[in-house]
């Protein structure tokens, strides 16, 4: 196995973006195109209603696999002061599903690799604090690492927070200030950050000799089995399976203890390492690897392919005949995944007239990424009863449906993937 690769070939872009030309994680230049989704505008993006389009930064987001290290990503880093701004606004805390989820984590952190309160847990990329909520609340010591401003929320709750983007500075002044950790966790960044080889040593800095590492990562096994291709976004520059993360941490003396799904963002997995010998392996991870292995095959790859462009031509043919009678369609959600699908089906405002968001969405009174469709309050959706509601946030259309017929909408819903649906 070839040493730890973080001086990627890159041809530099425009906007501080730079070319993958050698796999993030093995360096092989080896890389196989399975789907590229366009040039996407940043998801998060939105530009006030009635601002007249003007020039906007918009980046190529190709799907590549390397052979050798069975990781997917993408093939272009945009620079993250564009994707992550002090201002993003993303909170975790809002979202219903990401609290059980911490909650649930926590409660089996104690069941399988126990820590006592003196022990410290370490959160990367902590946004408002709620995963550090659970260890807070019981006594633990706890310490986030956050760039954006939602630290400030973590702070007002009591979170210990360190303002910065994880590297080896954060992680020298955790052990600085604070001493090693016990549990560092990692949870929707893991595969976001560029140089991932350096991320890892800086977790190794923290990570007492016994403690554990946990990242949770959208999983590439339910985006090629849900066709999920909506899920491509620059933010996300790895797609782990736990063949690759695998791959990735034993180059660094790290073995995967235990690993799960998890239903988060559509399909996640939940992968505890730790140090090589320290913690018995449990039988979890070879009955996920066997899966990946009959699953993650080119072969699929391909498949996946073939089903993403025909997916893009059904979900035209459909909104194509719905306009033609001159009925309306509303989109409901506008999260990240919300914009891919936007942008490389090739909707707008003639044929979606609006997104509705939740009242108190930041996103209400923009536009939708590289489009002129409004985002309005949800309110509207039962006002005006169009015929079709077009679900952006397909993948908990099992929630949002009883949801949004309890508020008085009355209309057919149609659900875009894995296949379309009208319910």
């Amino acid at each position: 196995m070839s040493e730890p690769v973080d001086t990627i070939a890159l041809a530099a872009g425009s906007g501080g973006s730079v070319l993958v030309d050698r796999c993030q994680v093995s360096g092989s230049r080896d890389l196989r195109s399975i789907l590229f989704v366009g040039f996407l505008p940043p998801v998060n993006t939105m530009a006030p209603i009635g601002t007249r389009p003007t020039e906007q930064a918009a980046y190529p987001a190709e799907l590549l696999y390397c052979p050798q290290s069975k990781l997917v990503q993408l093939g272009l880093i945009v620079d993250p002061a564009v994707l992550f701004p002090p201002h993003y606004a993303y909170t975790s805390g809002t979202t219903r599903i990401l609290v059980e989820n911490f909650a649930e984590l926590y409660q089996e952190v104690m069941r399988l690799y126990p820590i006592t309160r003196e022990d410290l847990v370490v959160d990367v990329g902590s946004n408002d604090g709620t995963l550090l909520s659970n260890f807070h609340t019981a006594g633990h010591r706890v310490c986030g690492v956050e760039p954006t401003d939602t630290y400030r929320i973590a702070l007002g709750h009591g979170i210990d927070t360190i303002n910065d983007f994880f590297g080896p500075k954060a992680a020298h002044e955790v052990v600085r200030q604070r001493g090693r950790c016990k549990v560092v966790t990692a949870t929707n960044v893991f595969a976001h950050t560029e140089h991932v080889h350096d991320i890892v040593k800086s977790i190794l800095t923290m990570l007492d000799h016994d403690g554990i590492f946990i990242s949770e990562s959208h999983y590439l096994l339910p985006l090629i089995e849900k066709l999920q291709y909506d899920t491509i976004y620059h933010e996300h520059l790895r797609y782990y399976s736990v063949q690759s993360l695998k791959y990735l941490l034993e180059m660094h003396g790290l073995e995967v203890i235990h690993a799960k799904r998890i239903p988060t963002h559509g399909g996640s997995v939940r992968v505890y390492a730790a140090r090589k010998g320290q913690k018995a392996v449990e039988r979890s991870v070879a009955e996920l690897l066997a899966v990946e292995e009959q699953q993650l095959t080119w072969e699929r790859f391909m498949d996946f392919r073939s089903r993403a462009s025909q997916s893009k031509l059904d979900l035209m043919a459909l909104l194509k005949d719905i306009r033609s009678k001159g009925e309306r369609v509303y989109g409901i959600g506008a999260p990240s995944r919300a914009s891919t699908l936007v942008n490389y089906v090739g909707l707008d405002d003639s044929i979606i007239d609006c997104v509705m968001e939740i009242e108190g969405s930041y996103k209400i009174g923009k536009m939708m990424p590289g489009t002129l469709i409004p985002v309005l309050e949800e309110r509207k959706l039962v006002a005006e009863q169009p015929e079709y509601a077009l679900l952006f946030s397909w993948h908990i259309a099992d929630e949002l449906i009883p949801k949004l017929r309890q508020k008085g909408y009355l209309g057919k819903f149609i659900v875009p993937l894995p296949s379309i649906t009208i319910v």
